[in-house]
């Protein structure tokens, strides 16, 4: 099943002519670009339509063995199905900025992944000469940046309804993922807010938020207080849940508590810690340069660390 081949080293513009060219209806699904940065990084920028892969420092110290399991590296149960499936042709290797394979250091990321898919997927693998930088440098329009979309605004704060609205709830929830938004009880009242964002579906982590607009979105209440003796850990398999089932019909979630700052960046950083398999420091300046204020309070931030070990010492 596993393809032997050594992986073949493409350029730039060879990539570009895979992504741009058309698919067959019978065909495989085309192009996987798989990147090995940092999860910080690849979200900051990507290639679009990328799909990132990491390798906790935890789960490489519980390793006794150095052949290292596709599984370990790619989060997203739905992609490393498809990768065993062959689904994908050709699969693209992407890491930094080295030029050949031969630079890659053997415990690097992406000489880890490359040894991973021609132990278990057979399909054509490729490495991309020069990676990420001189991809996005020759090809601007093909990646995505998020460094111009996330500004603060610093304007005065208006009155809603008669009551001031915080600065940072004023442009709406901010996308952590693409199907993932996290906000206020502010945002999730406005209706307008939630259509022009595309949400359908709204998990609220309160005990007195209402949920305002039932006959039209999905809602899960999580009913949490904001305390140092809530148990919020045992609600974010309830949760995870949630949001992938949201994920899966193609819809977007809005999680939101009263105020956006301490429960509903909780259940996210949960979240994004399962399923990007990344530590908690990694999925908190994350969030936290999106929506600035979030800060859960000490308890749940335990119990956010008490996760992490369990999270990565998986596999």
């Amino acid at each position: 099943m596993a393809s032997s081949a050594e992986p073949l080293e493409i350029t730039g513009n060879e990539l570009v002519h895979m992504l741009r060219t058309p698919r067959e209806p019978l065909s495989a699904g085309g192009c996987a670009v798989l990147d090995c940065r940092p999860f910080l990084d690849f979200s900051r920028a990507h290639i679009c339509e990328s799909r990132n892969v990491n390798w906790n420092s935890m789960l490489r110290r519980r390793s006794k063995s150095s052949v290292v399991a596709l599984e370990w590296l790619v989060p997203d149960k739905a992609l490393l199905g498809r990768l065993r499936r062959g689904d994908f042709s050709p699969v693209v290797v992407v890491e930094g900025s080295s030029r050949r394979v031969a630079e890659l250091r053997p415990e690097s990321v992406a000489q880890m992944l490359l040894s991973a898919l021609r132990n278990e997927v057979h399909t054509q693998i490729c490495f991309l000469q020069g990676g990420f930088e001189g991809f996005s440098e020759a090809s601007p329009e093909l990646c995505y940046n998020s460094a111009s979309s996330h500004c603060s605004s610093v304007e005065p704060e208006p009155t809603v309804a008669g009551r001031r609205t915080p600065a940072y709830d004023q442009d709406g929830p901010v996308e952590l993922l693409p199907f993932l938004f996290l906000g206020s009880a502010f945002h999730s009242s406005c209706r307008e807010t939630l259509a022009a964002a595309g949400i359908t579906a709204v998990l609220n982590v309160s005990s007195t938020c209402p949920n305002f607009y039932e006959g039209d979105f999905e809602y899960l209440r999580i009913t949490v207080e904001d305390s140092l003796a809530a148990d919020i850990r045992a609600c974010f398999t309830t949760a995870i849940a949630f949001i992938d089932s949201v994920k899966q019909s193609g819809g977007r979630v809005l999680v939101h508590c009263q105020a956006g700052i301490s429960r509903s960046a909780t259940i996210c950083l949960a979240y994004l810690m399962h399923t990007q398999r990344v530590r908690l420091d990694e999925a908190f300046d994350f969030v936290k340069q999106r929506r600035h204020v979030i800060s859960p309070n000490l308890a749940f931030m335990g119990q956010l660390l008490q996760f992490e070990t369990d999270v990565l010492c998986q596999g």
